[in-house]
């Protein structure tokens, strides 16, 4: 089961999806769809069927907002997370050999699409290091066996 945290410019995101997706593209939408269906035959009518088609992901789409966004809880930062790791931190990790990777600890639902940098709080490696701090090592199980990754760094988004 995924978890149901999210960071306040995640829910943000999530909720200006769900205004644009319904007060701005379904009317519009809506719109041609009225209008192709005044025109006759729908079986062969492109403009129908390609926007009825795009009408019913706009649908799925704002339930499963109007589903989701009420069963979230918006983390805020807290000054008594810093210097350790927790939900909404950007981290900097290193390993023995020397590889650097960089992001921040987010909700599962924040992950996707142009979300670049982030992992979810679900995923091993932030499970391994939550709770860590600066210098810490954490032990990530990977399907190629244990990994260590020590802590360079920890920052906070104050919002």
């Amino acid at each position: 089961m995924k978890t149901k945290l999210i960071t306040p410019e995640g829910y943000a995101k999530l909720k200006n999806e769900h205004d644009l997706l319904w007060y701005e593209q379904r009317p519009e939408i809506t719109k041609i769809v009225t209008w192709a269906a005044s025109l006759g035959d729908r079986s062969e009518n492109a403009d129908y069927q390609y926007n009825k088609r795009k009408l019913r992901e706009i649908d799925r789409r704002v339930r499963y907002l109007r589903k989701l966004l009420p069963e979230l809880k918006i983390v805020t930062y807290s000054p008594q997370q810093q210097g350790k790791v927790f939900f909404g931190a950007s981290v900097e990790i290193e390993n023995e050999a020397g590889d650097k990777k960089q992001f921040r600890i987010v909700g599962p639902e924040e992950i996707y699409g142009d979300a670049k940098g982030y992992i979810s709080i679900d995923s091993p490696m932030a499970r391994a290091l939550l709770n860590k701090q600066v210098d810490d090592a954490a032990v990530v199980s990977t399907p190629s066996g244990d990994k260590e990754w020590y802590i360079n760094s920890i920052h906070y988004m104050k919002t």
